[in-house]
């Protein structure tokens, strides 16, 4: 008979939100896969537990998924853990997830704390509908391209940020979605948890030549019902033509100003070729 694994939420930095099932699911389970065996090491040696563990982590997770699949089949039981919160949101223990319940090994939750929820209770802004969009990619293009997917979403956004890219992530940002309310939670639960309730172009200016430490979660205000182009076809043209002066492509000119000003691309390129 196939073992179990164990989803285990785990704090995101306070041990003290560490819950007595996830430590009882940790102490009963043959071994415990986790995102990074050190930090994993020193959370089970502050609670006194003592546990096999296994490396599961985005570069090794399809040949030691395999090997964690061979265990559970064979009757042993195994905790997924992360560095922080919970696994397998926006973390590569969904894969192991996918593969264990595609097996037919069951597949159980230990919840714990999230910092998707826990930022969005902090911000202030509306909480019953909302998408989750966690990093934005480091390349510009592919930033840009995800943003403007989000130009006309209605539901509050939360996204998680490293501190050495919030300042580019909040003026590009900024420059795609406008001026909107934004909460920055930083360090939550932890000793210098910090929650900035502004706007992005506030937080833009702010943190504009500043790396503040710790991660962040930034929780942006969706578009408004009533959200209309911020300015005018011929707005966006000119837009588009001092942005050809300074050596950008038609093609690459036409989309900045879209995105800058809510304006169809196309229409801009069409305008200027026409």
């Amino acid at each position: 008979m196939s073992g179990t694994l164990f989803v285990v939420g785990t704090p995101i930095g306070n041990l003290g939100d560490m819950s007595p099932r996830a430590a009882e699911t940790l102490e009963q389970a043959d071994f415990v896969a986790a995102e990074d065996t050190r930090v994993t090491l020193k959370l089970l040696s502050h609670f006194g537990l003592h546990k096999p563990l296994v490396s599961y982590y985005e570069h090794n997770k399809a040949e030691s998924g395999r090997a964690i699949l061979a265990r559970l089949k064979a009757g042993e039981s195994c905790a997924l853990v992360t560095d922080a919160g919970m696994p397998a949101i926006s973390d590569p223990g969904e894969d192991l997830v996918r593969l264990c319940a595609g097996e037919g090994v069951e597949v159980r939750v230990v919840p714990g704390p999230s910092a998707v929820v826990s930022a969005l209770a902090l911000s202030g802004l509306p909480t019953g509908r909302f998408t989750f969009e966690g990093f934005l990619s480091v390349n510009k293009s592919a930033r840009f391209a995800h943003l403007d997917s989000l130009r006309g979403e209605r539901r509050t956004m939360v996204f998680y940020e490293a501190p050495h890219k919030l300042a580019d992530t909040l003026r590009d940002m900024l420059e795609v979605l406008g001026d909107r309310r934004v909460a920055l939670c930083r360090e939550l639960t932890k000793l210098h948890e910090e929650t900035v309730r502004t706007t992005l172009a506030q937080a833009a200016e702010r943190w504009r030549d500043d790396t503040p430490r710790g991660e962040f979660v930034l929780v942006v205000e969706g578009a408004r019902e009533d959200a209309a182009p911020s300015a005018t076809l011929e707005d966006a043209v000119a837009m588009a033509l001092e942005l050809r002066r300074s050596g950008m492509s038609l093609k690459d000119a036409a989309k900045r100003a879209s995105l800058r000003t809510g304006q169809p691309k196309n229409a801009i390129y069409d305008a200027i070729c026409g």
